[in-house]
This record gives structure tokens, sequence and C-alpha cells, in this order.
């Protein structure tokens, strides 16, 4: 093994997990990067699920017990991906077993279970992030230096969100993100809520209070075995925010939705002032949109190439999607980790983890109380 060699564990083989190791396949496409990855440990309950990685060259460990995983020698990282209320428990055990985390979000079930995650990750001295992979696209990452720039002049308003459609099938079975006991209270913010604060968290755009409109659609699905299982879980959440930029109040409105109509998957950012603009969403993904004003106002398209945060070996002629950006996501954690992230947008803290569990948790009191909460971050 090469001294530069991260070895990577993952707990949850499921859908996010199996991205890992796809992510960790293609680690050659990265250019003069500091080190190497490569998954060595899968954990999973699911016989079939840790099957699939069997094809992996490199795993060496495939087991359903999460704690013979963090017993290896051959681990360094670990990886979770699990239901929400899972989180803490294991989040813990990693800590504990002297592992640095990368960690799924919304980084613990709640805000008291976020910051007990926190508190031990700082005294553990390990070295830990939570994941949100989209602003790691050339669109989102052109608006985030835009907005960074601060050429908008005063600026207006900013809008931030997160669409699915998957839901609007009132035929589609339950899971557990339907139901509060494994996806906690706070719903659909907690499963798309942190890819909408990355971005202005990062910018420095802390909310000083919030007025939240959350909608719960489907009260019930089909359970799969005939009958049907109650659903208590937010479907939508329109979280109405204000925020001091340059000494100024600016509202800002933060969207989680899983019943969306027409929106397969997309993320989005804007952000708008006096004397210009930026915009991107992922149903366009290799097009920003920047507003100037002059004599006439304009709205300019450009179109973009493959531009990451590090580079790689695609020509820059071609398009980025959800493998590049979660590719560039673990590259920023592992160069971080390494001491050589430098200027370069980052993953999640579990500072800003935090931060999104305390917004959320007043957004479920202003929705209860049908009026602004002030938060105290």
């Amino acid at each position: 093994m090469s001294a530069n060699t991260v070895r990577i564990g993952i707990i949850g083989g499921g859908l996010m997990g199996r991205e890992v190791a796809s992510a960790l396949g293609r680690w050659f496409v990265l250019q003069d990067f500091p080190v190497r990855a490569e998954l060595t440990a899968v954990c999973d309950l699911n016989e079939t699920a840790r099957e699939w990685f069997r094809q992996i060259p490199t795993v060496k460990l495939l087991t359903a017990d999460h704690k013979e995983l963090l017993r290896s020698p051959d681990v360094d990282v670990v990886y979770v991906a699990v239901p929400h209320h899972l989180h803490e428990a294991l989040y813990l055990d990693v800590l504990n077993a002297g592992k640095d985390l990368l960690a799924e979000k919304p980084f613990g079930i709640d805000l008291k279970a976020a910051r007990a995650i926190a508190d031990a990750a700082e005294k553990s001295g390990r070295f830990v992030r939570c994941s949100s992979e989209f602003p790691f696209l050339p669109g989102a990452l052109r608006a985030f230096q835009a907005a960074k720039a601060g050429t908008f002049g005063r600026l207006l308003e900013i809008r931030s969100g997160f669409h699915h459609s998957s839901d609007l099938d009132p035929a589609k079975p339950v899971n557990w993100k339907r139901q509060v006991k494994f996806c906690g209270e706070i719903g659909v913010m907690g499963d798309l809520g942190m890819h909408t604060v990355h971005l202005p968290f990062r910018l420095g755009w802390t909310p000083l209070r919030v007025y939240a409109q959350l909608q719960k659609i489907y009260t019930e699905r089909p359970d799969g075995k005939g009958g049907m299982a109650p659903c208590d879980t937010w479907d939508n959440a329109l979280l109405h925010c204000d925020v001091e930029i340059g000494g100024r109040e600016v509202p800002m409105r933060l969207e989680t939705k899983r019943l969306a109509p027409g929106e397969t998957n997309t993320w989005f950012f804007e952000a708008l002032g006096t004397d210009g603009g930026v915009r991107f969403s992922t149903k366009e993904p290799k097009t920003l949109w920047t507003f100037a004003r002059g004599k006439e106002q304009t709205w300019q398209r450009t179109d973009l190439g493959f531009t990451s945060v590090f580079p790689t070996i695609t020509g820059g002629i071609f398009e980025a999607g959800f493998p590049d950006c979660f590719l560039q996501m673990w590259a920023a954690f592992l160069a971080e980790r390494a001491g050589a992230l430098g200027e370069r947008f980052g993953c999640v803290t579990p500072a800003e983890a935090v931060r999104s569990h305390t917004l959320f948790k007043a957004a479920l009191e202003s929705h209860q109380s049908r009026s602004a909460v002030e938060l105290k971050l």
C-alpha cells in the first residue's frame, strides 16, 4: 500500500454506498491529487447488497457487523449512509473506533443528535464532514464564486432549493423517509435541506429568523403487504428567511420539495442584486445565467464546459453530471483531511450541519405558531 493511500469503509451499501464505490473506482481521473483512495470494506445487513461489492478488487471485508468493519486495520475513513435514526449511534461508534468520518446528511435525526455528534467529533480530534454533492457542479461553483465576489450591488433576494417529484404518485409504497420514527420530525428538510443551505452558509448568509410553510400531502401510502401505512413526515417545505448582508436584511427563500411537478432531481441557486445577479439550476446543467445592469438590463447565458474544483482528465468541452460532482465532493473531503484544500470549496462542516438543524427546528416551531421565529445561531 502506498503511504498516501486512504482506505475507505462503507456502512450502508445501498444507493449512495454504490455511488461511493463508483467514485473511488474513478479516482485515477483526478490529476496530481495528493492522495490515493480505495474501497476496502463494506458493511450492510442485506447479503445481496453486500455481494454487489464483491466485484471490486480492493474490497477485503464484507460484513453485516459494523463493529467488525470498525475494528479493521484496513480502514482509515468511514462513510455512513443509513436512515437518520441510526446516525447518532453509528457516527459515535465510528469516532470511538478512531476512524475519520464522511457522514450523510442531515447529520442526526434532530438537533440534539447533531450536537452530540459534533461534540464527539471535536473531542475525538477525528476529521469529520457531511455530504452535500451538488455545489461541486461547475455551474454551482461559478454561481458561488460570483456571489462571493460581492459585485451584485445591494442584494435584493436569494433563493436556494431542491425539488423532487418522486412522491406525486399516491400508489408509491411507503419507505423510511416517509415516517418520523426513521426520518425525523423535520421530514423533507432533513432529506434535502443540507443541499439548500450549503452555499448560503458558506457565503456567510446565516438566517436571523424564519417563517415556514410546511405541507403533508399524502398521509398514508401502500405498505407493500396489501394494506396502508401512515406517512407522517413533511413532504414540502418553504422557509422564508431574513439574512444580514452588508448591514442590511435580505430575504432568502429555501425550498425542499418531494412533490414538485416536473422535477426529477433539481437543485438550484440564485442571488439577485441591484447591479448584478446569478442563477444556476441542474435542469440546465451546462447553463449559467448572469445578470448585469447597464443602460439596458441583460441576462447573459454562458455555456459551461467541464471545469471542477480538482482538475481531471476530462476535456473542457464535456459536461458534468452527478458522478462527477460526487467524485469532486470526495476529493474535497480527502484533500481537506490531508491539509491540501487551500482556498477551494469544501464539504459541509459539523458546525454547519448543527446550524442547519437549528434552522429546521425553528421552522417546525414557526409552522406550528404560524409566526416568524428568531434564530439563535
